[in-house]
């Protein structure tokens, strides 16, 4: 709560002009995704100054060059959607579970970036999800899905990836992109506003011809093994410096 006042007042002038893009460009008839993502991803990069957060971002060429992937990170909070719209240069959008989307400003994002809203509970919505997901990776979109369904509240520990997150990357026949996000929690769970530090990583992707004789579920642990075992070599390099 902290971090967030100090961006609140970093930029409390400059703060309603930037909901006023954020309004403006939520007219997707008008404005393209890419314009859409341009105005959000600068505006996220600003207010993460402000914050006093520092991300380092790796692996950026392991992105396909063509649209119409998923990328599936680990969750550890609020600030993962922020280092994503910061790092990632092509548009992408998200997943989101039905319980944030009453939230006003929440609304605007969603309607900026067209965002998916699933409800868990509900089997014939989340299908619908699925489906239109898959249409639209076809077409060309890139997705974010945080397949542990809720966040981390261990840190960096990782919890179990669920299969079904990946029904949609699969019937897409599309790119997974593993993404390993660390020390994330830090910044909003801390009461502190020093300088914080996020690490990231873009993983290799994984292609439909490695996973196409996967069940889902074998899909999900090899995408948490490899995120764990990134965070894991970052946690012991990490270790030995400070030794």
């Amino acid at each position: 709560m902290e971090r967030i006042i100090l961006m609140i007042i970093k930029r409390i002038f400059i703060a309603p002009y930037w909901l006023y893009l954020i309004c403006k460009y939520g007219n997707t008839e008008k404005y393209s995704e890419e314009e859409r993502y341009r105005v959000l991803s600068n505006i996220v990069k600003k207010v993460n100054r402000a914050g006093n957060v520092k991300i380092i971002s790796d692996g950026e060429e392991n992105l396909p060059k063509e649209n119409g992937y998923v990328l599936f990170p680990n969750h550890q909070g609020l600030f993962d959607a922020l280092v994503l719209l910061e790092t990632n240069k092509q548009p992408i959008t998200f997943v989101m579970k039905k319980e944030i989307e009453n939230q006003w400003f929440i609304k605007k994002i969603i309607k900026l970036l067209q965002a998916q809203i699933i409800d868990r509970d509900d089997i014939r919505q989340s299908m619908g999800v699925i489906n239109t997901m898959t249409k639209e990776v076809k077409e060309g979109r890139n997705y974010v899905i945080f397949a542990e369904g809720t966040r981390s509240r261990k840190g960096n520990e990782l919890l179990d990836f669920k299969g079904g997150s990946f029904k949609s990357a699969v019937n897409a026949k599309c790119p997974i992109i593993p993404v390993a996000i660390m020390d994330s929690y830090k910044v909003f769970d801390s009461k502190s506003i020093k300088k914080a530090t996020v690490r990231m990583a873009y993983l290799k992707p994984i292609y439909p011809e490695e996973y196409n004789k996967m069940k889902t579920t074998e899909i999900a642990c090899i995408v948490k093994e490899r995120i764990g075992e990134y965070i894991s070599c970052l946690l012991y390099t990490s270790d030995a410096a400070d030794d």
